[in-house]
């Protein structure tokens, strides 16, 4: 399945800081980031799973925000790019 991370972490502290690094961090190890606070991620339910786990254990529910959007397959009917970034087709081969 394909999943959009979006994140708003409150920077206002050193810990908001160290927490909004720890944040991008998980998400980077699991999938694409498209802007500052966004990532494209192909993950399977358990991983889903672990992901949303990680996430909300690293948030401050009062003063962070977190959002996963679930998109319905088959995704190329619902996601539209335009523009000069090129997402990483991880159904294709991938050549390193």
């Amino acid at each position: 399945m394909l999943i959009i991370v979006t994140y708003d972490v409150s920077t206002e502290t050193r810990e908001g800081r160290k927490r909004l690094r720890r944040v991008a961090k998980i998400c980077e190890g699991i999938g694409q980031r498209v802007q500052k606070s966004v990532f494209e991620c192909r993950v399977d339910l358990m991983q889903y799973e672990e992901l949303e786990r990680r996430l909300l254990a690293e948030m401050e529910q009062k003063e962070d925000n977190l959002r996963i959007y679930r998109l319905t397959e088959p995704v190329e009917l619902h996601v539209k790019e335009y523009g000069n970034f090129k997402a990483v087709n991880f159904e294709g081969p991938l050549i390193v």
